[in-house]
């Protein structure tokens, strides 16, 4: 009974509260169970800290305590205790709420009872809570670290997994803003302007991002006036820091902000009263290239903003600039790899071109470039991206130009091959469904098809629940549909296919499982037709009604006929 008074006690002064310091009581999927398999929710957790690694050289001021204390928190949701472990933001911010509660936390799941207690008894004292009696501190000694706490909560909110649809990741966006605006509150004038500002930053990127997942949505024009307006406020505001950086990125959001103005049927207010109402979107982009022409980090980040936003050709001259700033690729070895990347997807993006009757021949060059800037990195910084991406370039490298599935050069797939397994070797590479999906394709250029269906099913497997992307599930049915021809799959080829369909209706929507075997059908007729009749002959019925029904309902005229042709006799 004790106990319970207890807990009661403490849940009636939680509801009291304005404010909650600490990550893990945020109302995030981390702090869920997982929607899916857990290895899903680990490995895009450590894609999620991986990519933060890079966002605490671009956080110069006092949000690196958020970046900081969001790897410690996504170290511990992957049991890197020790990672958890934060002690030194405590040492370096001794006022940073977050730390303190964070760190409490990790020690309170330790069964360090004694140190979980001084955190408490910290963040108790931060808070304006006297020990003793309860009595609160002057209001001037809390605002400040619950300002910083709730800025750092907002900063959380766009990091969390599984946010699988625009709605979830529009309501994590929001709660940021929320958490930014009652920062902003309990801040008044106690934060510097230059902190203020760069929350105020965040927030024109959080409106950015809604004003993109909006406009597909039928009130887009009234709620994306709203989201446009308060961004581009925001951006006019940040153009006050001191920051180079800040200034340049604030510059070329505002050129991206303002290229959308023809997507209204009035031009947004905001344009007028920021007084940007003749400014061109290239003049704005061009202000933050001149701001940054000396930097070559700072080039990096509106490099791949650029590239983002589907401008690679200003992206690949900013590369430039970054290289001839800074050439040595240990140090820069971020141009390089923008640069291949601008590369490969400008060789996808003809080839595919080609494939349609659009275009000619894509460029080989492309591809050879591309290689060279990997090789400088991946001596010096290999990792999983940079294996990846070589892998990329050897499978182009050994496929015809024209006809994917053509192999004319097989020591290039070969390399592909051994630059994934080397990807393997490194987190999460296992658990990347590209990665077995590229596997799977170069196995099934070498003639491997059992080798690649293994592969093509890893990479289904690897899908998150209601997953759109269907490539992965197209070249597994082919792959399984080849072996049949061949005649050498048998019952395990038959069981193979069984189990594919059954693990395609758990990972993918109904519509785009019907989808691809209507496509399977249309390209490969005969052959669905004898597995059809080797299905009947095996007793496999509910298989080949599932199959059969999913094609007749793209042809309802000739039901009969196919039923029909499916016979054993």
């Amino acid at each position: 009974m004790e106990a319970d008074s207890s807990t009661d006690d403490i849940e009636a002064i939680m509801e009291n509260m304005e404010y909650i310091p600490g990550f893990f009581h945020l109302e995030l999927n981390l702090n869920c169970d997982p929607v899916g398999p857990g290895d899903l929710r680990r490995r895009d957790t450590r894609l999620r800290l991986d990519g933060l690694q890079g966002e605490l050289e671009a956080e110069p001021g006092h949000l690196q305590y958020a970046v900081r204390n969001l790897l410690g928190f996504l170290a511990f949701h992957l049991e890197h205790l020790e990672a958890a472990e934060e002690r030194d933001i405590c040492k370096e911010d001794p006022g940073n709420l977050n730390a303190w509660a964070n760190l409490g936390y990790v020690y309170d799941k330790l069964g360090r009872e004694a140190e979980a207690g001084e955190c408490v008894e910290k963040v108790s004292q931060l808070m304006g809570l006297d020990g003793d009696g309860g009595e609160e501190s002057p209001e001037m000694e809390t605002r400040l670290p619950a300002a910083r706490c709730l800025a750092e909560q907002a900063y959380v909110q766009p990091f969390d997994v599984e946010l699988d649809t625009d709605e979830e990741l529009r309501e994590r966006l929001s709660a940021a803003l929320t958490l930014y605006n009652r920062a902003l509150d309990y801040a008044g004038d106690l934060v510097q302007p230059e902190e203020k500002i760069s929350w105020y930053f965040k927030m024109a990127t959080i409106y950015n991002r809604l004003d993109d997942i909006v406009k597909t949505t039928e009130d887009s024009e009234y709620s994306r006036l709203s989201h446009y307006n308060k961004g581009l406020r925001l951006l006019k505001e940040t153009l006050k820091s001191d920051k180079k950086q800040l200034k340049a990125i604030s510059w070329c959001y505002i050129g991206i902000m303002l290229e959308k103005k023809d997507e209204f049927f009035t031009v947004p207010m905001s344009i007028h009263d920021c007084g940007f109402s003749g400014s061109d979107p290239l003049s704005c982009h061009g202000t933050a290239i001149k701001l940054a022409s000396d930097d070559a980090f700072l080039l990096n980040v509106l490099a791949k903003l650029f590239l983002v936003r589907g401008k690679q050709e200003m992206a690949m001259g900013i590369c430039n600039m970054a290289l001839s700033v800074l050439p040595d690729p240990e140090l820069n070895y971020q141009a390089y790899c923008t640069r291949a990347k601008i590369n490969v997807m400008a060789y996808v993006r003809d080839l595919e071109k080609a494939k349609q009757g659009e275009g000619g021949i894509p460029d080989r060059q492309q591809l050879a470039e591309a290689r060279r800037d990997l090789d400088k990195v991946i001596h010096t910084h290999p990792c999983l991206r940079t294996h990846m991406e070589m892998a990329q370039v050897h499978y182009y490298s050994g496929v015809d130009a024209l006809q994917e599935r053509l192999l004319v050069d097989e020591s290039a797939v070969n390399s592909a091959l051994v630059s994934l397994s080397q990807a393997l070797q490194h987190e999460p590479g296992h658990s990347l469904p590209d990665l077995h999906l590229l596997r799977g394709r170069c196995l099934l250029l070498k003639g491997e098809e059992q080798n690649a269906a293994d592969c093509f099913n890893r990479a289904v497997e690897l899908q998150r629940p209601g997953g759109a992307d269907p490539v992965a599930l197209r070249c597994l049915l082919e792959a399984l549909l080849t072996l049949f021809a061949q005649g050498g799959a048998g019952d395990r080829g038959l069981t193979q296919l069984e189990e594919c369909l059954h693990r395609a209706e758990q990972r993918y929507a109904e519509r785009v499982v019907q989808d691809e075997l209507r496509r399977l059908y249309r390209s490969h007729t005969a052959d669905v037709t004898e597995l059809s009749r080797a299905l009947i002959k095996a007793g496999r019925l509910n298989l080949v009604r599932r199959l059969l029904e999913t094609i007749q309902r793209e042809q309802p005229g000739r039901r009969k006929p196919l039923y029909k042709s499916m016979s054993v006799g």
